[in-house]
């Protein structure tokens, strides 16, 4: 059974993502998914626009530096694999350029979209 602690995380986590797909809808993006999981891999948004698909994780803390700290190089790995996994399963989105993008996310605020927030390191591409 889930702990209180975690299920109020679980949706401050739901409704951070929320916000962050009416931001993207906002800007001109459709939202191709949502807290996918692929195997042990997971991302929060696929987003795409004018050929670009964006691999997007939501940051929700309680100040947008924290936000923008919490993006560690191990959950960034675990987005790439996402988006690797989620490429081979979709392959109508190849021609695409594919990208990793952030939002960061704070009480009282707008979210903040980072654009191309970080690269593949192991391809070096985007």
């Amino acid at each position: 059974m889930k702990s209180t602690r975690h299920i109020r995380h679980q949706k401050r986590g739901s409704w951070a993502e929320t916000l962050a797909s009416w931001r993207l809808r906002l800007a001109g993006w459709r939202i191709v998914g949502r807290d996918l999981r692929l195997g042990a891999a997971q991302v929060d948004i696929v987003a795409a626009r004018r050929g670009i698909l964006a691999f997007v994780e939501v940051k929700l803390r309680a100040d947008l530096d924290a936000a923008a700290e919490a993006l560690h190089p191990a959950q960034r790995q675990r987005i790439v694999r996402a988006a690797e996994i989620f490429l081979a399963k979709n392959p109508e989105f190849a021609a695409f350029e594919t990208r990793f993008d952030a939002i960061l996310v704070a009480p009282g605020r707008w979210p903040q979209h980072l654009q191309d927030a970080w690269r593949d390191s192991n391809s070096g591409s985007t």
